[in-house]
């Protein structure tokens, strides 16, 4: 599924590529953005915790874009090219949807209502005393045999990329501050040594 959304991504990069001189730069980025990240971020839920070299098939497309935006050749960096576009990697846009899915689905406004019965906090399990520690906006990861698959169903792969974020990015009291946070927290993930607001 990977390489054949990689393979459809890079065929559209090429017929982008014939009219790159042709547009300018802010509308060719909103090409890239509406017909290839769109292909890429279309369902990528389901690309939760999939192993680091199925990742990086993903992200040299990701790649691929941003050097054709800039017209920059393959051996150059292109790390302050991607900060300049806010683009976060693949990674976190994957880790980014789910725990937005995982948000909504906690505050009642997933798509499917079985959801939010199925996601069980930490604080809620039988027989948990009303400590600090009860208020907590953890939630429970059920246990799979299977790691490979199990482990990317959204009720393993929600909960633990929740647990993995801070407590001031889950404990927003909106969607929107919600996406702020989130979107801060994965940028400075995406980019370790810049500290900085993506918005």
């Amino acid at each position: 599924m990977c390489k054949r959304r990689v393979c459809r991504c890079f065929t559209v990069l090429r017929q982008l590529h014939s009219i790159r001189h042709s547009v300018p730069t802010t509308t060719f980025q909103t090409l890239i953005v509406s017909l290839v990240l769109s292909r890429l971020d279309y369902g990528n839920a389901v690309l939760a915790r999939l192993p680091a070299y199925l990742f990086r098939c993903l992200q040299s497309m990701m790649n691929a874009a941003t050097r054709l935006i800039y017209g920059l050749r393959h051996s150059d960096h292109i790390s302050d090219a991607r900060i300049s576009l806010h683009w976060i990697r693949v990674q976190e846009r994957v880790r980014f949807k789910t725990a937005v899915l995982t948000y909504k689905a906690t505050h009642g406004t997933a798509p499917s209502r079985s959801y939010p019965s199925q996601l069980v906090r930490v604080a809620d399990l039988p027989g948990r005393r009303s400590l600090r520690s009860a208020r907590t906006n953890r939630l429970l990861v059920p246990y799979v045999k299977l790691s490979t698959v199990g482990g990317r169903a959204f009720l393993v792969a929600g909960p633990t990329i929740w647990n993995s974020l801070p407590d001031n990015v889950i404990s927003a009291p909106s969607l929107s501050t919600f996406h702020q946070r989130l979107k801060t927290f994965l940028f400075q993930a995406s980019f370790p040594d810049i500290i900085t607001d993506p918005r």
